[in-house]
């Protein structure tokens, strides 16, 4: 008699908004303002698009000139979520800044001339090519320890200009520190978003939006549609608001971006949108939950 071959067991992938206790069918959203702490029209539109917008939670850029502003912000408002946003880069030659960890302890982050790299696609390249994980590793634990030693208590790690960190080893490195600090981590890239969930650890299940993708023509139309087309599942949009004000033109090539972002999130046309399509927004306070008690990260 032939051989019987039982059909391979396929474990299925659960939804991360059913690892937070919602239904399949629900639409959750992290509207998370990246860069607070870039400069001050940052920090004053950060706060006014979470306080008073629809943004639930914000990422702190700790080695920016505006981030000690940043940090005193936060401590007038504890009930305020944000997380921290890992930078090994730096945007702009007018607003500078350098690892906190010291220039001597993490020369191969820096590039020839001593700074930081710049965001473009070949600093990117140049400094994922040399950057050595355990200078990475110490840059990674200065900023998140200047957050713990001004009192703040952070609900995730996320990066800055580098998706899901640039490399594997850096992503793998960055759960680690979550595990050991008690914070989630976002996740956005494949195959490692599929893996996270496979393990348990809820992270965006659909298309990850970054603001700085959407055309400026037309925009806040393209977010009350994007808003009527979110798909069932947790999604998450990195958004950056900025009041756009003189200060930030002169420094800042992406201004428009921000000041675009901050209207719409203000908006009495985005509170609409959400309320008219049933929306769950959400911060990370409920995933820092899950992957803090997640059995695989200890």
């Amino acid at each position: 008699m032939d051989d019987i071959i039982e059909p391979a067991t396929v474990t299925p992938v659960v939804w991360s908004s059913e690892l937070l206790g919602y239904p399949p069918d629900a639409r959750l959203l992290i509207v998370n303002c990246d860069d607070f702490g870039m400069y001050p029209a940052v920090n004053a539109a950060v706060i006014e698009s979470v306080e008073e917008g629809v943004a639930s939670s914000c990422s702190l850029m700790v080695p920016c000139p505006a981030a000690p502003q940043a940090m005193e912000l936060l401590s007038r408002r504890p009930h305020l979520p944000f997380g921290i946003h890992l930078t090994l880069v730096c945007d702009l030659p007018g607003i500078p800044w350098g690892p906190l960890a010291g220039k001597e302890r993490v020369s191969s982050l820096l590039d020839p001339a001593g700074g930081l790299f710049p965001p473009t696609p070949a600093g990117r390249e140049a400094l994922l090519g040399r950057a050595r994980p355990d200078e990475v590793e110490l840059e990674f634990r200065a900023q998140i320890n200047a957050v713990a030693d001004a009192g703040l208590t952070p609900t995730h790690l996320d990066f800055h200009c580098l998706a899901d960190g640039g490399r594997d080893d850096i992503l793998d490195l960055t759960v680690m520190l979550a595990a050991e600090y008690g914070l989630a981590v976002r996740v956005w890239l494949e195959p490692a978003r599929r893996a996270m969930r496979r393990r348990g650890l809820p992270v965006t299940d659909n298309d990850f939006l970054d603001s700085f993708s959407l055309d400026l023509a037309g925009k806040a139309a393209r977010y009350a549609q994007l808003l009527r087309d979110l798909p069932a599942g947790l999604n998450e949009w990195a958004v950056h608001p900025s009041l756009g004000d003189e200060a930030s033109q002169a420094a800042d090539e992406g201004w428009r971006v921000r000041r675009t972002d901050y209207e719409f999130l203000t908006s009495p046309q985005a509170r609409d949108a959400l309320r008219q399509e049933d929306i769950h927004v959400i911060d990370y306070r409920p995933l820092q939950q899950v992957w803090s008690q997640n059995p695989t990260l200890r």
